[in-house]
């Protein structure tokens, strides 16, 4: 308790300081402005003040996972068709490094910050942090506790992960698989957008009597990661019958190891997003399907409702997308919403 207490005040120390470095950056940008004369030329020097675009930042969890980086490819889409000058920092999957990158944007003194955070905890600081700088936020994807921002986009987690949960249950009952187990290789559960999945997958396994085996949360997010919990699983769980990859990455790792423990074609695979390769994967059988979000479409959303803000038109404040839920059956069918809205295909 008492360790709890000296984090919890270090942590509010940490905000407040870096709150008071902003003010004093504010007060010498003030200052700055003023040694300028009516004409708006800078009375230190004799070249005239040029127009730039407005800038934007778009602060990203991790761009080195594939779903980040198309999000990150639809932001950059509007922003140069509006002719926004755009930058793109990642945190590396740290939320102290995107604490200070959130600093590095408002020292730049950017018009608006587009932010998917680490987790929906840490975006709170962020938001506290533009505010007191006055620069408004557009959240895309994964959310906020509480505090202020323009517009959040995000896809309707519950029902995307309840429709591809029934799904798998189909799948299993027509191999004869429904007294098997489900187990769950979960994105962190502090996130809204966790939640909300694991709710509706859940939802769809209690409605068709189908039971669960354990649940582990990503870390790393890395292939090796998802391997060692997939063969924990195997290990732990003789009646395994399928595991549910709540993300798209480290899918790979996950049909190594039901390979490695020989449980190929016993065990199935469902995932969340998706993967270039999911287009070969989902036909052939190797995946049983996935619930995909649109990254891209939320990338281009997200910045179209900062541009609306900053031009002083109403912007919706929750801007909520529908799920694909993509299986054998349907793929061919969805193909071109896919490539476009899911992987972010520009042609």
């Amino acid at each position: 308790m008492f360790n709890k207490k000296i984090n919890i005040n270090y942590m509010q120390f940490s905000i407040m300081t870096i709150m008071l470095l902003l003010m004093f950056a504010s007060c010498s940008d003030e200052k700055s402005m003023n040694n300028t004369d009516v004409s708006g030329k800078d009375s230190s020097s004799s070249k005239p003040k040029v127009q730039t675009k407005k800038k934007l930042a778009y602060i990203v969890t991790d761009s080195r996972i594939p779903f980040w980086a198309i999000m990150g490819r639809g932001v950059k889409n509007r922003a140069d068709f509006l002719g926004y000058d755009l930058e793109i920092y990642s945190a590396q999957n740290s939320a102290k490094h995107e604490l200070e990158l959130t600093v590095k944007a408002i020292k730049n003194r950017v018009s608006g910050i587009i932010i998917s955070p680490s987790t929906s905890s840490a975006c709170v600081t962020v938001l506290k942090l533009a505010k007191s700088s006055n620069i408004p936020v557009v959240i895309s994807d994964v959310g906020a506790d509480s505090g202020e921002y323009v517009s959040y986009i995000s896809s309707n987690n519950r029902e995307g992960a309840y429709k591809i949960g029934k799904v798998l249950a189909k799948k299993m009952l027509e191999l004869g698989f429904e007294n098997g187990r489900v187990g769950i290789i979960a994105i962190p559960q502090k996130r809204l957008n966790g939640k909300a999945r694991t709710a509706g997958f859940m939802q769809a396994m209690d409605e068709s009597g189908i039971k669960g085996a354990d649940i582990r949360q990503l870390v790393t997010w890395s292939e090796e990661e998802t391997y060692g919990f997939t063969k924990e699983m195997i290990n732990t769980y003789p009646d395994l019958r399928a595991i549910w990859l709540q993300t798209s990455n480290g899918y790979n790792g996950a049909l190594r190891a039901i390979a490695d423990m020989g449980k190929k074609g016993k065990i199935l695979l469902i995932a969340f997003d998706a993967e270039p390769e999911f287009l070969n994967l989902i036909p052939k059988g190797v995946l049983a399907g996935s619930a995909m979000q649109q990254p891209y479409l939320m990338g281009q959303k997200a910045l179209n409702a900062m541009d609306r803000y900053l031009r002083g038109k109403n912007v919706k404040k929750n801007i909520q997308l529908p799920i694909l839920s993509v299986s054998t059956e349907n793929i061919q069918m969805q193909l071109s919403t896919i490539k476009r809205d899911v992987l972010g295909i520009e042609k």
